[in-house]
């Protein structure tokens, strides 16, 4: 452990900070298997050039569902050993069998992963969850001591509360949430637990806007760090570090640059399909993406053409001088 349970909350103010993302897992295209050597050259890519803070690792981004449990403590592994010193990681435990959590969480902690996240499970026939939620948290914290993160999202059926993380947020190793709700949703929950817990959400273009009104230090985390950035155009970086220092319209020009690329993304991303858009948009950067597995579906030839299409008008990796004259 980096720290003392009693310090988890402390530990995270201090370290978890800047732009992390949420990595795709490459697979092999012939056999499916996770492709190790594709994923360390991502990740050495994405700490190396792009400047990314760190990595959000085997979670819905990363097909965690179509995972088996030795798959996802393979990638954990993995991270650890390409981070180092160089970058932080948060490790995904979620899943809907409490004892996969707890056993990936402790996996997590022993092989010196800072933080785990814990998304809020689907809760079958319930007309209330609250109590229920702050129990599922409560158990976890009290079997790890590695600080945790919690994620609400609509697809668990519900919205967490500001109130009810808040009130999550006071158990000792319940340092963040990844929280996937409208603005005044996180907006309050920052409010209620400025110093306690971090709060951030996975929408690139709300951060901006959050580093500038709310004060926020974290990007948890998706994958545009690395489907927006080349080693030559780190605009995201860019404007991140520069609304930090409170250079902000300069970081606002920066940001604004960047919406050919993200509509050329939007527009061209089937609605079935964001893990293999991701992936061959990676593919079109020079990274490793490949194939996703069931039940994910893969882009056909159609989709493909469009989204070269649009990557190649978009401007990545040709306007940096611009935007910052």
């Amino acid at each position: 452990m980096l720290y003392r349970k009693a310090d988890a909350k402390a530990y995270a103010q201090e370290k978890m900070r800047g732009i992390w993302a949420a990595a795709l897992t490459p697979f092999a295209a012939d056999t499916l298997a996770i492709d190790e050597k594709a994923l360390r050259a991502n990740l050495r890519h994405w700490i190396d050039d792009l400047g990314i803070d760190g990595f959000f690792i085997a979670g819905k981004q990363g097909e965690f569902f179509s995972l088996s449990i030795a798959e996802r403590k393979r990638l954990m592994e993995i991270a650890i050993d390409e981070a180092g010193t160089k970058a932080g990681t948060i490790m995904s435990c979620s899943d809907q069998n409490m004892d996969v959590v707890i056993e990936l969480a402790k996996l997590a902690q022993a092989i010196g992963a800072p933080y785990i996240v814990v998304h809020a499970p689907v809760l079958h026939f319930l007309r209330a969850q609250d109590e229920t939620l702050y129990e599922y948290y409560k158990y976890i914290c009290e079997r790890v001591d590695i600080g945790i993160a919690m994620w609400s999202h609509p697809d668990s059926g519900y919205l967490m509360s500001p109130e009810l993380c808040a009130r999550i947020a006071e158990l000792p190793n319940i340092v963040a949430i990844k929280y996937s709700v409208p603005r005044e949703m996180y907006a309050r929950l920052t409010e209620l637990t400025r110093g306690k817990l971090i709060v951030s959400t996975a929408s690139e273009e709300e951060w901006f806007d959050n580093i500038v009104d709310l004060g926020w230090q974290l990007y948890l985390c998706s994958s545009p760090p690395y489907l927006l950035q080349t080693k030559h155009d780190r605009r995201m970086r860019d404007y991140t570090d520069l609304a930090f220092a409170g250079e902000v319209a300069a970081a606002r020009k920066i940001r604004d640059s960047l919406d050919p690329v993200r509509h050329a993304i939007k527009s061209t991303a089937p609605k079935e399909k964001p893990p293999a858009h991701g992936k061959f948009w990676q593919e079109l950067l020079g990274q490793n993406g490949g194939p996703v597995r069931r039940p994910m579906l893969n882009l056909s030839d159609a989709e493909k053409a469009a989204t070269r299409a649009a990557f190649a008008a978009c401007g990545l990796g040709t306007a940096t001088a611009e935007a910052a004259e």
